[in-house]
């Protein structure tokens, strides 16, 4: 019997040993292992997309406090009676009170009935241009339309250079940021013109919503410009969005400055579709403000 616990017990101590140096054996293979693959070569992992805000103080704006002419520091005039490219029946005046102004704390634009150089009647058409260019940003404008058949007032951007294509609008950009036509009364459009989308080739991009008191309140009408997209507003109220597709200039070209304009035209391709009512004028876009707000990017 002792022999047989004698043999027991060095069996066991031999499995022991043996299982030890098989233990061993596996764990310094395991150490001289090759690495695990990583990520095939060339894949890059995607960078999280940055997201936008703008500064709470802008970095361009007119509050209109001081009476007489606009700020020439701030603002320009186009000048001319050549329809604009829409068969516009006014001629616009450069640096004259009865069509541009500030008074009472507001930019008057004023369009009269009154032959000025080829035109039977006379407005103004401020620009920014060489003042005040921007790419990307908030634009707000706190306005009160005039009203009438034949009136069309705008709050909109154009290039401040021509970047892309062979003509300058519409293969550079145009952003409306406020549209009204006096024979569709409160009812206020945006959009955007482009090579590929524009009403010449009834592809613009837009939309539209009804101000009933256009003539009657101030309304702020804004515009969120980013890398990525265009977002409208009237009043905080969420009016149309338009994305940057990423197929090129043609759809966005929107990377480069754009500068502000106000301005009324009368008639015109659009705004005279219904003609011209003669007995409203004059007729006057008052403006509270002018405000741009820097792009932040995170």
């Amino acid at each position: 019997m002792p022999f047989l616990q004698t043999a027991l017990i060095m069996f066991l101590r031999s499995i022991i040993v043996l299982a030890t140096l098989c233990l061993l054996s596996f764990c310094q293979k395991k150490d001289n292992l090759p690495p695990a693959p990583g990520p095939a070569t060339g894949t890059v992992p995607a960078a999280p997309a940055p997201t936008y805000s703008f500064d709470e103080k802008p970095i361009w704006a007119d509050e209109f406090d001081e009476a007489g002419l606009p700020d020439a520091k701030r603002w320009g005039y186009d000048v001319g009676g050549s329809g604009w490219g829409n068969n516009e029946l006014q001629f616009y005046t450069e640096k004259k009170s009865e069509n541009a102004r500030v008074e009472n704390g507001n930019l008057v634009i004023e369009a009269r009935k009154e032959p000025v150089g080829n035109r039977a009647y006379s407005s103004a058409r401020l620009v920014t241009k060489g003042k005040g260019d921007f790419t990307y940003g908030r634009f707000e404008v706190r306005a009160k339309l005039p009203k009438g058949r034949g009136t069309w007032p705008a709050i909109w951007t154009l290039a401040s250079q021509s970047s892309y294509g062979s003509n300058y609008w519409p293969d550079n950009g145009e952003i409306d940021i406020m549209e009204h036509v006096g024979f569709d009364p409160g009812r206020v459009h945006v959009n955007v013109h482009t090579k590929a989308f524009n009403h010449a080739i009834k592809t613009n991009k837009g939309s539209n919503t009804l101000v009933p008191d256009f003539a009657e309140t101030f309304h702020v009408y804004r515009v969120d410009w980013t890398p990525s997209d265009m977002n409208f507003f009237v009043d905080d109220k969420a009016i149309f969005r338009f994305e940057n597709s990423g197929k090129g200039w043609a759809e966005w070209p929107y990377d480069k400055p754009q500068h502000l304009l106000l301005n009324i035209a009368v008639g015109g391709n659009w705004g005279g579709q219904q003609g011209v009512d003669d007995s409203i004028f004059p007729q006057r876009m008052e403006v509270d403000y002018v405000r741009v707000y820097k792009l932040v990017t995170k």
